[in-house]
């Protein structure tokens, strides 16, 4: 039974951690219109910040920590899915990396990127989700 509830708070952390993936990306297309230093600008900066460090972050942590215990818990450590949905949350933990330097570029005003890069960006953690869950799911491997 506790796997279970392990099992429902790890989906819990992952749905709240691919919202905040989802969502920031878009709030940086819509940044990149507004003049630095202006209040719409800080106002983005505000709700960026707000969002990696108390919705995204700790869902990270949360992901990755249930997901371990259940990983030891389940006996899933010698699956080939297993291995590969692995590979798949790295990168979608060193996405997550990218996109809190890019508030920390935006809250310095040194965004470099377009509009155009952050639309593209936006959907990579989409793509990501689908593999993962299919891995889960299907189990192929």
């Amino acid at each position: 039974m506790l796997y279970l509830w392990i099992k429902a708070f790890h989906i819990i952390a992952v749905i709240s951690w691919m919202a905040g993936m989802l969502y920031l990306p878009r709030l940086f297309v819509y940044h990149c219109t507004a003049e630095p230093g202006s209040t719409q600008a800080k106002t983005f900066e505000v709700m960026e910040h707000r969002l990696l460090t108390y919705i995204m972050s700790p869902a990270m942590g949360l992901t990755w920590i249930l997901g371990l215990v259940l990983i030891w818990q389940g006996g899933w450590m010698t699956s080939g899915w297993m291995h590969a949905k692995l590979l798949f949350v790295v990168i979608l933990s060193g996405l997550h990396g990218f996109l809190s330097r890019c508030v920390r570029d935006f809250a310095a005003g040194k965004n470099a990127r377009s509009q155009k890069f952050y639309r593209i960006i936006n959907e990579v953690p989409a793509v990501m989700m689908i593999i993962i869950v299919i891995l889960v799911v299907v189990k192929p491997l």
